[in-house]
């Protein structure tokens, strides 16, 4: 049977790796390693589902495999392809030496290309690896219902070699944005969490633990001034990986306190739209006291 962290363990880790989660995020971390069911975050961009997969394999001492979806991914990039140029060598190695290869000859696993879901598959162990399946909103409905064979058994079928399981399932995360609607037949195979906006003192932490040289006082007065923007209309509301940037920029500019100046002068690390900009701009410039 596979060992798995208990909750406190998981937290602890998770912790000690810089990541900080509330109890709804910690319990859907420690249920998807220790039950093995695939873990589908969903949340705001820059509100952390990248880095929960990330940090969660720091925790689990394990490989991070990551498969990044897009418009237009296909299936051999996210399962397997042949090695053609190599199968085409092999041919002409053939032919010159007046041989013969076979359909099986040249469909066999010599020419296989792990891609990252038979990659996890076929992760020698002995621990189990993180499977990051990000941004999988962003694949077409075709791409997603590919990944129903995987996520149910966690296996993957090649025609030429069958069918491919593991007797370590990797532990699966994906994560989604919400730019779509997911399939319920992908819910169903997924336990479902909701990754919010951290409070103001959570994320002020959040920042202190990725810019640690930075000031108490501008950590403070970033954090705070992120969260009242995010309730304007903006195109783009800043998260936490924007909160991180900002004050990574006011520290690399030796800011202590947030200045009107330099801080208006590095709204693009938060705005990220000409029209966010704009009214990110003039809401810093109208506080009547920006610390």
């Amino acid at each position: 049977m596979t060992s798995y962290l208990s909750l406190n363990e998981l937290t602890t880790r998770l912790d000690a790796a810089d990541y900080l989660v509330d109890d709804g995020l910690a319990m859907a971390l420690f249920l998807t390693q220790s039950v093995g069911q695939p873990l589908l975050l969903e949340g705001e961009p820059g509100v952390g589902k990248t880095s929960a997969a990330k940090a969660l394999a720091v925790a689990l001492d394990t490989p991070l495999i990551r498969l990044q979806c897009y418009e237009g991914i296909t299936a051999s990039e996210a399962l397997y392809e042949w090695n053609y140029p190599h199968q085409l060598l092999s041919i002409r190695a053939a032919e010159a030496g007046r041989g013969h290869l076979s359909d099986d000859d040249l469909f066999s696993e010599s020419f296989l290309l792990d891609r990252p879901l038979l990659k996890a598959i076929r992760h020698p162990g002995p621990s189990r690896p993180v499977l990051l399946i990000d941004e999988i909103d962003r694949a077409d409905d075709e791409f997603e219902a590919l990944l129903f064979e995987f996520l149910a058994e966690a296996s993957v079928t090649v025609p030429e070699l069958g069918t491919f399981r593991s007797s370590t399932a990797p532990v699966v995360v994906l994560t989604s944005n919400r730019s779509r609607e997911l399939h319920d037949a992908l819910k169903r195979r997924c336990y479902y969490h909701w990754i919010d906006y951290p409070t103001v003192e959570r994320s002020a932490e959040i920042v202190r633990r990725n810019v640690p040289g930075g000031a108490e006082q501008l950590v403070h007065a970033a954090t705070n001034f992120i969260a009242r923007v995010r309730h304007l209309d903006l195109d783009k509301p800043p998260g936490l990986a924007e909160a991180i940037d900002w004050v990574s920029a006011l520290h690399a500019l030796g800011v202590t306190e947030l200045d009107r100046t330099l801080g208006a002068a590095t709204i693009g690390a938060i705005a990220k739209s000409p029209d966010d900009l704009e009214t990110i701009a003039l809401a810093f410039s109208s506080e009547s006291e920006v610390a």
